[in-house]
């Protein structure tokens, strides 16, 4: 009996049948029970951490486009012709899209390295800082060449930090998901967009009430210097995020990638290609529909600046309450059908989008604005977090999903509103070689999705 009694494989035999059964049972469900709880209650944490972020980081990218249609071509590009100026203005905006590539792949490596809540802190106290700085920049008129100088390294700064900004909350959210539930976890990142232009239009709305005057003086800053909150707010939420489990799990199998972005090239390069493929539709009407067009109103038709946006805001105001709508509906019928669902709506609505800007009427203005960012861009968009995190497994896929975004930048959204604007000017203001534009950029768009697999449901070895 007190040999029995002394054995270990006894003694848990006789405990798990005659000693504290209940004990133990309960026992272990309660430490299930918690371990769900706490997952639940960092996956809340995670999805708050992604929007919030999101929303500084296109809030600051958006005022930025917004202000570069309106102001910077006056108060930084002072000694240029208007169209070159606004064509200036739109250069410096787009040189944030160059060095994006070079932050998605140094953040993006340190991402899959290391983790992805440190990238995160990191990147987003960066974009707010230089936002914050931007407003409080002397312009042309009080310290010359250095005003548009200082200005362009700041967006310099913005971009390096959105290199992998949406990539790293993207990945976040994806990892936090239940497989089932992916599309619609992973949307919740686009209602951070969506809310980020809501917030700069309607900010710049605000305060282009004020007499022309003071708002050229001052008024235009604010909505810069206003980014500060937005950062404090985002790093009180962000540092209080753990780690996410497919990452810990990865580094618990020391299955931790040494060169990340070269395993991406080496082993997943044909999804990286359908990757960068499938945002020429996205990242295009992002920026035209959402920046450009605002200064083709402007300038072009003569419309009061306010209008187009009222029209933005409207716009993405209504594409942020369905975006996870759209990702939902990619959890029921898969990533694909929704994707190439808003690329059709993009190279179909083109010519009658400028057809109701050109009756110059707000109610048809504001129509275009949400057929176009509602039904056109935000489908694409919302699912597309999820059909990249999907393309590439965990430890490489912070580094996967930063390498297709910002790669496409580079000649998708950076360039856009300079390409639009030069065919504007070189085919005196004929808006159909725009639509021939988006409608190529629709039409790359439209080969990678029907080249891609459909990715609803995968789980890699590594998520096993």
């Amino acid at each position: 009996m007190n040999t029995i009694a002394s054995s270990p494989r006894a003694d848990h035999a006789l405990g798990s049948v005659s000693e504290h059964p209940t004990e133990r049972d309960a026992s272990n469900a309660a430490d299930r029970a918690n371990a769900g709880v706490g997952l639940e209650r960092q996956r809340v944490i995670a999805l708050r951490s992604s929007v919030v972020g999101t929303a500084l980081e296109w809030y600051d990218f958006f005022l930025y486009g917004t202000a570069a249609a309106i102001v910077f071509n006056v108060l930084f590009f002072t000694k240029l012709d208007p169209m070159i100026g606004t064509l200036a203005a739109f250069g410096s905006y787009a040189l944030g899209f160059v060095v994006r590539p070079l932050g998605g792949f140094v953040f993006g490596h340190i991402g899959d390295r290391i983790g992805r809540k440190n990238v995160l802190v990191i990147t987003l106290l960066m974009m707010g800082l230089s936002t914050t700085l931007i407003g409080f920049l002397p312009t042309y008129a009080s310290i010359g060449i250095a005003a548009p100088i200082l200005l362009t390294l700041l967006r310099l700064i913005q971009g390096f930090a959105a290199g992998a900004e949406f990539g790293g909350a993207v990945t976040m959210s994806a990892e936090y998901a239940p497989v089932n539930k992916r599309g619609y976890y992973a949307s919740w990142p686009g209602v951070g967009v969506a809310l980020g232009v809501v917030l700069s239009a309607g900010v710049f709305t605000l305060v282009r009430q004020m007499p022309e005057a003071d708002f050229m003086n001052y008024g235009w800053r604010i909505p810069f210097i206003l980014s500060s909150i937005g950062l404090a707010v985002g790093m009180y939420i962000r540092l209080y995020v753990l780690e996410s489990p497919a990452f810990e799990k990865i580094k618990s199998k020391k299955a931790v990638q040494k060169s990340p972005v070269s395993a991406v090239w080496k082993h997943h390069r044909r999804h990286l290609f359908i990757a960068i493929g499938a945002r020429f539709s996205e990242n295009t009407a992002g920026y035209i529909f959402q920046v450009w067009a605002l200064s083709y109103l402007t300038a072009q038709l003569k419309i009061d600046a306010s209008i187009g946006l009222v029209a933005v805001l409207i716009g993405a105001g209504l594409g942020a309450l369905l975006n996870p709508f759209w990702g939902m509906l990619s959890d029921r019928i898969g990533r694909k059908p929704v994707y190439i669902l808003g690329i059709l709506v993009m190279i179909l609505g083109s010519w009658p989008f400028f057809m109701m800007l050109e009756t110059r009427e707000t109610p048809m203005i504001i129509a275009g604005f949400v057929m176009m960012i509602v039904f056109g861009l935000y489908p694409m968009f919302s699912v597309q977090a999820a059909f990249f995190a999907e393309l590439f497994p965990p430890s490489v896929r912070m580094s996967g999903i930063c390498m297709a975004r910002e790669l496409s930048s580079v000649i998708t959204g950076g360039m856009a509103p300079v390409i639009a604007t030069g065919l504007l000017a070189y085919y005196g203001g004929s808006y159909y070689p725009i639509i021939g534009y988006l409608v190529f950029m629709g039409g790359v768009a439209l080969i990678a999705l029907l080249m891609a697999p459909e990715t609803r449901g995968v789980i890699y070895e590594e998520d096993a």
